[in-house]
């Protein structure tokens, strides 16, 4: 029940979250699984600065649902067994660009780096487009189909 509302809180705040004035065009923030220069890009900047933490095979870091004794919880997978195919592509690159705790509006402790001024919203897609063309078909399925109804509720 706590995850639930959890996750629901985290969909709440990304819809209300307030956009900058000069947002990036909805193309900028949209994977591309099936670019291959996009995804050799994108896997060698995962393995430079996601893979230490979330694993060389996407897998995360072991029992990544339970908080540990600082507080933190460890890092979640990104291969089909975790939950980043529950976010639609511009939660997941604001996440990645400004945090958690910017994107929720509120203090979340976590370990999760912030890449703004690291990696370029490019670099950034380039990085999730390579998570995501590594998820099974039906997945990728169903993140598209999750993009296709997050995208109706903001227009």
């Amino acid at each position: 029940a706590a995850a639930v509302a959890a996750g629901l809180l985290v969909v709440a705040a990304w819809l209300f979250w307030p956009r900058p004035q000069s947002a990036p065009a909805v193309a900028e923030w949209t994977l591309r699984p099936g670019d291959p220069e996009t995804i050799a890009n994108g896997q060698t900047l995962y393995m430079a600065h996601c893979a230490s933490c979330h694993g060389a095979r996407l897998e995360g870091q072991p029992k990544w649902r339970v908080r540990l004794a600082n507080g933190l919880l460890p890092a979640p997978p990104h291969d089909a067994s975790g939950h980043t195919w529950h976010h639609g592509d511009a939660y997941l690159v604001a996440v990645t660009k400004y945090g958690v705790a910017r994107v929720l509006g509120q203090p979340y402790p976590n370990a999760m780096p912030i890449y703004d001024g690291v990696l370029s919203d490019k670099e950034i897609v380039a990085v999730l487009s390579y998570i995501k063309s590594q998820w099974p078909a039906e997945i990728q399925s169903r993140h598209d189909r999750l993009n296709q109804r997050l995208r109706a509720q903001n227009n």
